[in-house]
Formats: C-alpha cells, structure tokens, sequence
C-alpha cells in the first residue's frame, strides 16, 4: 500500500508544484511596489491595475480551461501554462514601460489556472482515504512560494542596497523590481520537465475510449480490486457526462439538483476572497510600512507573514484528515473575523502628527512650505489627513506626498496590528485557503466537474481581482481601518451561510458526498 500512496504523493507534489510558482508570482509583486511606481511614475489607480492584472488575466483563462482540459488533456494542458509562467516571468522582468509590463503580468494571470487544475487532478487520481491531504499540498506549495517571495525579495533588497561592483553592473541596485519578477523562471522552468513523469488523468483517458491507459494508471495508484471498482465508477460517471452538452452542464450547476453544492461552492468563492487576503499578501511591505517600520524591515515583517503561512498550512494538512472539513473551516472564519477585528481595532486607534522634520524629509515635492498650516495638527485617521493634504497641495502633488507622510507622521500600536496580521494569515491557512480546494475537489460530481471547478475558480478570481485592483483606492478613500472592517463583514457573513449547508466529506468517497448532498 505504502508504493501506491508514494506514487499518489509524487504525482500530486509534481502537479501541486504549478501552486508553489503562482505563489512565488503572486508575492514577488509586493517588493516592487515602490519601485515600479518609481520608474514608471504610476497613479494609484495604475499601481492597482498592475498587481491586479493577472487575477483578470485568470479570468478569461477560465473561460476555456475547461475545453482544454477535455481536448488536450489535464497534463498537457498543464505543460501549456508552465510555459505561461516562464513567458510572464521573462517578459515582465525586461518590459520596458507600463503598458510592456501590464501585458505580461496579464499573461502570467493565464498561468494562474495552474490551481483549479492541479484540484482537478488530484482529485481524480487520489484514492479517498488520502484525498484531503493531497489537494491540501496545492495550498501548501501556494505558502512555500509566498515565503520564498517574500525572502528573495528581500535578499534582492540587501543585495542593490550592498554597494557591491557585481550588484551595479546588473542593476539590481537600479532596477530590483526586475530580478524580484525574474525570480521565477528557475521553478517554472523545473516544473515544466517535472510534468512529464505524470500520468494522464484516468478520468479524460477513459472519456477518450484510452481503456487500457486508464487501467494501467490506475493500477500504479491503488491494488488490482480498488483498480477495477474505480475504473467501472469512472465509466459510468463518463458516461452520463457524454449525455450532456457542454452548454447543459454548466446550465447544470444552477439547477436545483445542485442547489446546496451551488451555496457552498459560490460562499467558498467569495468568503475566501473578501477577507483581503490578497490585499494583504500582495501589499504586505507598504501595509507594514504604514504603521512607520523602515523599508527593510518591513520586507523582514513580510517574511514572518510568508513564514506564519507556511506553518499553519501544514498544521492544517496535520489536522484536515482529523478534524474534518466543516469543523475546521467554520472554526477557521469565526478565527479569522477576530483576528481582522483586532487589526481594525489597531488602525482605528491610531493617530497622524505631521510634524516639522517629516515635511523636512519630504522629497516628492517641492514647495514643503504649504504644509506649515497642518504642522502640530492630529488626525484622528488617514483619510483626514490625505484630504487635508490634497486641499493644501492639489490632488497630483499630495498623491506624490501622502504615502511617506503618513508613514512618518503615524502613532500606532503596531504590535496590536502585526499580532492581528499574522493570526489571520494563520486562521486563512489554516481554514479558507487549504479547504476550499479541498471541497472544490470533492463536491462536484463527475459531470460537471470539468466546468464546475473552473467555474467557481473564476468567481474566486473575479472577486480576487477587484480586491487586489481597488484595494490602493480603498485605502485612499476609505481608509485601512474600514477596508479592514468591511473584509471581517464579508467573512463573517459567508460564516454563517456555511455553518448551515456545509456538509462533512472527510473520508468519503466523490459517490458518497453526492448521495449525503442530496439528502442535505
């Protein structure tokens, strides 16, 4: 047995590792923040629309991963967006001005799909007992690729800050946002050649009449008898598929069969999303900045959050087989709505003095003289302070201002905050971030799995790129404490709609949680 769940292992970690690379994509955004703003002088909005691109480039991905998926094939299909990774990766890190940069952020979002496709598959190559801790892996290598951002960010910071010969002629002291975004062409390259170890998925070689491949996967992964009973499973479930159109099955997952699968799956989508992870992870360095840490050491801050990540996922991998899903995830939301309430709690005690040498160390402008009149003043919060900003220097020079002012002029409890930070990315990965793939794997029956896992991944993203775009504008008109505050809301809300209709799968086979769903 123990040969079966090694292989199990291999092939979902290999799979898995296109998560790893989407982490490492989506984090190495947040330590170059402040220099892609730098070099190509970009409004808060554009800044927005450049970490948020490839959560809209996923978007229109998933619209036809699903055809591919069902045409080409879950491996080749796979291959296709490790070369994605690659192209994004180098073309982001030579592009030559916003718009070169917006491109390829977009393409590398195509590559984003690797998530929903790596659930897909280990799905249907996973025998049930192991089911939940092998798609838990897809989340675990999302939190290793975080951390290995965060940390090469910062090595990279160390490294053109070093006054080395070798780190000037490279530009890194120049230009380190671009080696931050190259960063990843190593492991997507890695991941490319690891994928061709795989198997083909049994569920699409027995959708293609390949009988006989199918068999012999599925030999590798569970004993002759087991091998047998899934693969006559996988032919009937194939066949009812083929029945239906593609245009009927997706009809099919807002039909009142799949009512209570619909409210769990779109819940997911959403809860998981509206907590402003992403916002925070993406954003991580200015976040902690602005509770008046240097630039340095708020990439070592960033470092702990990719680190508490990494913990706490495996904690959760430990505990997922144990506990069950329902347990840990409304458990997991209810930890996650405190822990975003002490954060708002510690941005909304705060306090901005603008005093004489933070305007003296204001280099964004140059006349710093019309900011003597709010020299002394005490905002109660950010907001008041970027609008007294704006009247006195006009909406394009406060823009340029308001950032490094606030920074400098914050009376904050930060150990409140980063205490809050952290617990949430605890609770997020502990709960939301690994479970939802979990149950995304296990729910959807096989007929409308192909669109259905792809579909709600696209709700999740659609969500994900609103947060991610608007989250800079948020933070300008609404402030952070409120933005903070509506993200514990929206959690606190998908919280409650679980606590009814989520139902228990650990242990159950994809049959079984359908029969126990329609009894729900």
């Amino acid at each position: 047995m123990n040969l079966y769940k090694n292989k199990a292992y291999l092939y979902s970690a290999i799979v898995a590792m296109g998560s790893f690379v989407f982490g490492l994509d989506a984090a190495l955004i947040s330590g170059t923040i402040d220099f892609i703003s730098r070099d190509f002088a970009l409004s808060t909005f554009e800044l927005g629309v450049i970490v948020g691109a490839p959560a809209l480039g996923v978007i229109l991905a998933l619209l036809f991963v699903g055809f591919s998926c069902n045409m080409f094939g879950r491996k080749r299909t796979l291959q296709i967006v490790a070369s994605l990774y690659i192209i994004s990766a180098l073309g982001s890190s030579f592009a030559i001005d916003y718009w070169s940069l917006l491109v390829f952020r977009f393409i590398g979002g195509w590559a984003f799909t690797s998530i929903s496709l790596a659930s897909m598959y280990i799905g249907e190559i996973a025998p049930p007992n192991y089911r939940g801790k092998l798609v838990t892996i897809i989340q675990i290598n999302i939190v290793i690729g975080l951390f290995g951002a965060y940390f090469i960010n910062y090595l990279i910071l160390k490294w053109g800050a070093s006054g080395t010969q070798l780190a000037s002629v490279l530009g890194v002291d120049t230009y380190p946002w671009r080696w931050m975004l190259g960063a990843e062409v190593i492991p997507a390259v890695l991941w490319m050649v690891l994928l061709t170890i795989v198997p083909r998925s049994p569920t699409w070689l027995v959708s293609k009449g390949k009988n006989k491949e199918a068999t012999k996967t599925l030999l590798k992964l569970m004993p002759i008898k087991e091998a047998e009973m899934s693969f006559e499973g996988l032919k009937k479930s194939v066949l009812n598929s083929k029945r239906e159109s593609f245009i009927l099955q997706f009809k099919n997952i807002f039909s009142k069969k799949y009512k209570v699968i619909f409210i769990i799956a779109i819940t997911l989508a959403i809860a998981q999303q509206t907590s402003g992870i992403n916002a925070i992870l993406f954003y991580a360095p200015s976040i902690f900045e602005q509770i008046g840490v240097r630039k340095d050491t708020a990439f070592i801050q960033a470092i702990w959050t990719g680190l508490t990540a990494l913990i706490f996922t495996v904690l959760g991998l430990i505990c997922i087989d144990r506990l069950g899903r329902k347990p840990m995830i409304i458990g997991g939301m209810l930890w996650v709505v405190l822990s975003l309430g002490i954060t708002y709690y510690g941005f909304k005690t705060a306090t901005y003095t603008v005093t004489k040498k933070a305007v003296s160390e204001v280099t964004q402008i140059t006349n710093t003289e019309t900011l003597n009149d709010i020299i002394g003043v005490e905002f109660s919060n950010d907001i008041e302070l970027k609008s007294s900003l704006i009247k006195l220097l006009g909406e394009h020079e406060a823009s340029k201002a308001s950032n490094q002012l606030v920074k400098k002029s914050v009376k904050i409890n930060s150990f409140l905050i980063l205490i809050g930070i952290l617990s949430f990315i605890a609770a997020f990965h502990f709960s939301l971030g690994p479970i939802m793939w979990v149950l995304f794997s296990e729910i959807f029956p096989n007929s409308i799995r192909t669109i259905a896992i792809p579909f709600f991944t696209f709700v999740s993203s659609v969500i994900s790129w609103l947060v991610q775009t608007f989250f800079p504008v948020q933070l300008d008109n609404f402030g952070i404490s409120n933005t903070i505050l509506f993200y514990a809301i929206a959690v606190f809300i998908g919280m409650l709609i679980l606590s009814r209709y989520l139902i228990e799968t650990k242990g159950l086979s994809i049959e079984d949680i359908q029969l126990k769903l329609q009894k729900k």
